[in-house]
C-alpha cells in the first residue's frame, strides 16, 4: 500500500509542495525544435489508447561489441536514475548483452521517502537470485476510519513484506551491475537533447550534466523520478498530484513486538486520504497522504495520528515529505529515442499511490524496449519500438490504474462505505488477500470476475462517475471504464452483499475487534 515516492532524481524528491517539476516550460517545449521534431513529436502523439502493437522492424542482435558506425563512446542505453524503475531498466538492458550506463545524482545507498511495502508483483518483478532485504512479513492487517471502528484481519500466508528502501535500491542496483551496467553516481542530468549540434546523428541521442559533459547513447530511459526532467522532455502530463509525509520512528523492543507482523491502514479525514504504519525491527515507518492543496491539514493528519498511536513521545529519526504524481491517460510514454517509467512517466496506482511494483514492471519493459529502439536503423523504426512499448504499458498497467482511478473516486467520496466492504465482506478482504500476494490484480478481477465487476459498476452509479468526482475533478471518466471492462458488459442490479455494506457508514461501528481472514 506504499509508494515508490521515488524520485530517482535526488533533491528534486523533497520539493516543497506546489513545486512545479524542473525542466518545464518554454525551454522543455521548445528544446527538440528542429529537422527531427516532427518525427519526435509523433511519437508521443502516436501512443492513443487504441494503440495497436507493431511488429518489430530492427534486427536485435546479440552481444555489445563496438558501436556499428565505430564511435566507442556511445552507450547503447542511458538509464537516468537508479531507483527500482532505473535499475530494473539498466537490468534489462544489460542482461540483453548492452552497453548501459546507470547515472544517479545521490550516492548510494540514500534515503527515500517510501512506506517500503512489497506486494507480489513486486517480488515476481524481481531479478533471478534476488533475496529481498525483508524488515518484516505481514500477515495481519488492522483497518481503521479516522481511528476507529478498527478490525483486523488475520492471514496464515504472508500478504506481503517491508523492506529500507536504501538497501532495496542498493541491491537492485547491484544486479543491475552484475548484469554488466555501468553505474556514475553524482551525475545530474540537466537535459536530453536529440538534434543540435551535441548530436551526431538521427540515430544518437545526447546526455547533458551538469557539469557539462555530454553522454551519447542510442537510447534513453528516463527513471528519474516524479519531478522528472526527462518525463518533461517527453511531455509527461501529471492529472494526479498527492502529498505524503513520513516519519521513521525508532520504537523500544515492547512497543515494536506489539506490531511485529501487522500493519494499520487509517481511512483519514480529507478526501482520498489515509495513513499507514508499517513495522520494520525497532522501528515504525509512520505516513499519510492526501491531494495536494491540502498541506497544513495533512501535517496536523500526521500530528494526530502518531499522537492517536501513543508515539508523539518518540523522537523520529527521519521526517520527510514528497509529492506523488499519476499521469494522464493520454500523456506520452516516449518521444524520439527517449522513453520514460516509473515515477518519471507519472505510473502509481492512484488509490492507494503504490509505486514500487509500477516502477519495477514498467522499468523492466523500459529496457527490454530500449533495446530495440537503440537498434532502430532511422526515426521510424525507433518510432515503432517506442509504441510497442506503450502499448505494452497501456495494456497492463494502463488497465490497473483505470481501475484505480474508479476505486479513488469512489473512496474520495464514500471511505466508511469501502472500510465496511473490506472489513464485513470476506470476499473482499480475499480480494485484498489475493492483490497483496500477487495472485490477482484489481484490473484483472474486473476484466474476469462477475461480481467484482458488478460492484464496481453499481459503486460507479452511487458515485456518478460519470461526470468525474473528488477534489480538483480528480474522479474517472467513461474512457477508464472502457479501459478497465471487457466489451459487452452492461450494467446490472445491485449485488445484495454490496447492497448490505452501501446503505451507509454505521455499520462500521459494527466491525470492532480481530477475525482470521484467509
Amino acid at each position: 500500500m506504499s509508494s515508490e515516492h521515488a524520485g530517482n532524481a535526488g533533491p528534486e524528491n523533497t520539493e516543497p509542495e506546489g513545486a512545479a517539476p524542473e525542466g518545464t516550460g518554454a525551454e522543455a517545449a521548445t528544446r527538440d525544435a528542429g529537422p527531427d521534431g516532427a518525427a519526435a513529436g509523433a511519437v508521443g502523439g502516436g501512443e492513443g489508447a487504441d494503440a495497436a502493437p507493431v511488429a518489430d522492424a530492427a534486427s536485435v542482435t546479440d552481444g555489445a561489441g563496438p558501436d556499428p558506425d565505430g564511435a566507442a563512446d556511445v552507450w547503447d542505453v542511458v538509464v537516468v536514475g537508479a531507483g527500482p524503475a532505473g535499475a530494473s531498466a539498466a537490468y534489462a538492458a544489460a542482461v540483453a548483452g548492452r552497453r548501459v550506463l546507470l547515472l544517479e545524482k545521490s550516492e548510494l545507498p540514500r534515503y527515500k521517502t517510501c512506506g517500503g511495502g512489497i506486494i507480489g508483483p513486486s517480488r515476481d518483478s524481481l531479478p533471478p537470485g534476488f533475496e529481498l532485504p525483508l524488515q518484516d512479513r505481514v500477515h495481519a492487517v488492522t483497518f481503521s476510519l479516522e481511528g476507529r471502528f478498527a478490525r483486523t484481519r488475520r492471514s496464515r500466508r504472508m500478504l506481503f513484506g517491508l523492506i529500507n528502501r536504501p538497501e532495496f535500491d542498493a541491491q537492485l542496483v547491484q544486479h543491475a551491475q552484475k548484469a554488466g551496467a555501468q553505474l556514475r553516481t553524482g551525475a545530474t542530468v540537466t537535459r536530453v537533447e536529440q538534434h543540435g549540434p551535441a548530436v551526431p546523428d538521427r540515430r544518437t541521442a545526447a546526455v547533458v550534466l551538469a557539469d557539462g559533459e555530454t553522454i551519447l547513447a542510442r537510447a534513453v530511459v528516463g527513471a528519474d523520478g516524479s519531478a522528472s526532467r526527462i518525463g518533461a522532455h517527453v511531455g509527461v502530463k501529471m492529472g494526479q498530484v498527492d502529498l505524503g509525509l513520513e516519519a521513521e520512528i525508532p520504537v523500544p523492543p515492547s512497543v515494536a513486538e506489539d506490531w511485529k507482523g501487522r500493519v494499520l491502514i487509517d481511512w483519514g479525514p480529507m478526501p482520498g486520504s489515509y495513513g499507514w504504519v508499517f513495522p520494520k525491527g525497532d522501528t515504525l515507518t509512520v505516513g499519510v497522504i492526501s491531494a495536494r492543496g491540502e498541506g497544513a491539514a495533512t501535517k496536523r493528519y500526521l500530528e494526530d495520528f502518531v499522537a492517536r498511536l501513543g508515539l508523539a513521545g518518540f523522537e523520529p529519526s527521519v521526517s520527510s515529505g514528497h509529492l506523488t504524481r499519476c499521469r494522464t491517460d493520454d500523456s506520452p510514454l516516449s518521444r524520439g529515442r527517449v522513453l520514460v517509467c516509473g515515477d518519471a512517466a507519472g505510473l502509481l496506482e492512484p488509490w492507494t499511490r503504490e509505486g514500487i511494483s509500477y516502477a519495477l514492471r514498467s522499468g523492466r519493459l523500459a529496457g527490454e524496449w530500449a533495446v530495440r529502439v537503440a537498434e532502430a536503423n532511422d526515426a521510424v523504426d525507433a518510432r515503432r519500438q517506442a509504441l510497442n512499448y506503450a502499448f505494452a504499458i497501456k495494456a497492463g498497467l494502463g488497465v490497473e490504474m483505470a481501475v484505480g482511478r474508479r476505486m479513488l473516486a469512489v473512496f474520495e467520496r464514500r471511505p466508511g462505505l469501502l472500510h465496511a466492504t473490506l472489513t464485513g465482506l470476506r470476499p473482499a478482504w480475499n480480494a485484498f488477500a489475493d492483490i497483496t500476494r500477487g495472485s490477482a490484480t484489481l484490473g484483472g478481477m474486473v476484466r474476469s470476475n462477475g461480481l467484482a465487476r458488478r460492484a464496481l459498476e453499481v459503486l460507479d452509479k452511487r458515485m456518478d462517475t460519470s461526470s468525474g468526482v473528488g477534489p480538483a475533478g480528480r474522479g474517472v471518466t467513461g474512457k477508464d471504464r472502457d479501459a478497465s471492462e471487457p466489451e459487452g458488459t452492461e450494467g446490472t442490479d445491485e449485488p445484495g452483499a454490496v447492497r448490505g455494506a452501501a446503505e451507509g457508514t454505521g455499520g462500521a461501528g459494527e466491525t470492532k475487534g480481530t477475525e482470521t481472514g484467509v
